[in-house]
């Protein structure tokens, strides 16, 4: 409150630790207490938030003490994006903290910190132990498999295997719905690098919490630059599928799913504009990320494709058969749906305790540093994707059901399915989220984290499968 006249002035020795001072009262306690103001710092304000909408708002929005010389210190575009904005304020602080120790307190303040540690080196252990079991597994029964086979050299003989073998001319048969598949690997793979770079920088250091928006800014101007590998990997696998409309798989691979991630975002920010809340992009930054995606990223998504047009299809090991195989009756468990549903329980198992605290991070305002340990469940979670497709697609091969090219790829991205349901009890268990607006944009951005998700984890199990296919059908003697 503002001081009455005649009141008396704080003593120097009786003075607040940390304490913030309208400019309207400023020059009333320097007159009194000059030496209290020696180490003063200059407070900047940040957004204004609620646990109960998602809707920020600027500071000066409510009726607060505000700057009459109001300064706006540049700002990333990470920052721009998520609604960071920064503006100087009529406050001062006497801090005496040390400029290396200025985190201290809010790690020191994180909830569950310890519980954190704990729980991921638990989920490590676990995912590792399981993987090793899979690989393990695979490698001794494929043995067996590959020296069985090749010791069958006589006609009679071979009229009695059973197993993957039986499928190899159908096994590279070409795909149907290839054009889309095909999209979905290229842009998977643009998605994969983008979050591999960004995580192994984070993990260095050099995108640290303290540099407000760096994270959100790498990875937009990565994907922007990585158009070249997915228009490359499109047009290679798309020509492997034996597919004819380049144009059109061009045209796809550049536009499909980053316009449906365009038109959510832009969905979702036409609330914030009506809303009136600070998260509200400008009408200015859309038209640079429309400019930046039509000027940059497409052109180099085209570059990609011509190299992959010009390149030669992948070679099979084993040639395809003119007349389609009949697919035996399958059993419950080697059904395309119950497959696809359990191959996405083992990866979401390494991730769901990193989920938990990335979605504090994003909806409870709770600072996410442990970029170290998010890397190494990144690996874990390559590694669990790939082993756990593999071993589903090797029992598909040998009840003699050669469709492995979709399933592959939905299996280990049905894990992004897993994600949308954890949201879904994240949203009605942890958050007091209120509104209709609120509830359209929580669940309007899950959406996109749920379809990048989607494409990199069902790029990564398809790649696994690929390659190991290829690899067991090119030891085994097939005449």
């Amino acid at each position: 409150e503002r001081p009455t006249r005649g009141a008396e002035p704080p003593r120097c020795d009786s003075c607040w630790p940390h304490i913030c001072f309208c400019k309207s009262v400023f020059s009333y306690f320097f007159s009194s207490c000059p030496s209290l103001f020696q180490s003063l710092i200059e407070l900047f304000v940040n957004r204004l938030d609620s646990v109960e909408s998602v809707l920020p708002y600027e500071y000066d929005a409510f009726d607060f003490c505000q700057d009459m010389e109001e300064k706006r210190p540049s700002e990333n575009l990470g920052q721009v994006l998520f609604g960071e904005r920064i503006a100087s304020s009529p406050y001062k602080e006497k801090n005496n903290i040390k400029w290396a120790s200025r985190w201290d307190y809010i790690l020191e303040s994180m909830p569950h910190t310890n519980i954190q540690w704990f729980s991921i080196m638990n989920s490590l252990v676990i995912v590792l132990f399981l993987s090793g079991m899979v690989a393990m597994i695979i490698l001794r029964t494929l043995h067996k498999d590959i020296a069985r086979y090749n010791q069958i050299d006589s006609s009679e003989d071979a009229q009695e295997e059973f197993g993957w073998k039986l499928v190899h001319g159908d096994v590279f048969r070409p795909p149907r719905k290839g054009m889309l598949l095909s999209v979905f690997l290229g842009q998977g793979t643009q998605i994969f690098i983008m979050t591999f770079i960004t995580l192994f920088l984070a993990c260095l250091g050099f995108l640290s919490p303290a540099n407000r928006g760096a994270l959100m800014t790498c990875a937009v101007v990565l994907w922007v630059l990585l158009g070249t590998p997915a228009g490359y990997v499109s047009a290679r696998m798309y020509k492997t599928f034996r597919g004819e409309k380049w144009k059109t798989n061009v045209l796809l691979t550049a536009l499909l799913c980053p316009g449906i991630v365009f038109a959510d975002f832009f969905i979702m920010n036409l609330i914030l504009w009506v809303k009136g809340s600070s998260a509200a992009i400008p009408f200015g930054t859309l038209v640079a990320i429309l400019a930046m995606w039509f000027g940059i990223s497409v052109p180099l998504t085209f570059v990609g494709a011509y190299f992959g047009f010009k390149e030669k299809p992948i070679e099979h090991p084993v040639r395809t058969n003119q007349i389609p195989r009949q697919i035996p009756e399958q059993s419950f468990f080697t059904k395309p749906l119950p497959g696809i549903i359990m191959g996405g329980i083992l990866p979401f198992g390494c991730i769901f305790i990193q989920l938990f605290f990335i979605l504090n991070s994003i909806w409870s305002h709770q600072m996410y540093y442990m970029f170290g340990f998010l890397f190494l469940v990144f690996i874990i979670l390559l590694i669990t994707c790939s082993e756990a497709t593999v071993l589903l697609c090797y029992f598909h091969l040998c009840a003699e059901d050669y469709h492995w090219w979709w399933r592959s790829f939905l299996t280990s991205s049905f894990t992004a399915v897993y994600l949308f349901i954890y949201a879904v009890h994240y949203f009605f268990s942890k958050l007091q989220i209120t509104g209709t607006a609120s509830t359209i944009l929580y669940f309007g951005y899950t959406m996109i984290m749920v379809l990048i998700f989607f494409l990199f984890t069902g790029t990564i199990g398809f790649f696994a499968c690929f390659w190991f296919v290829s690899k067991i059908y090119s030891v085994v003697k097939v005449d």
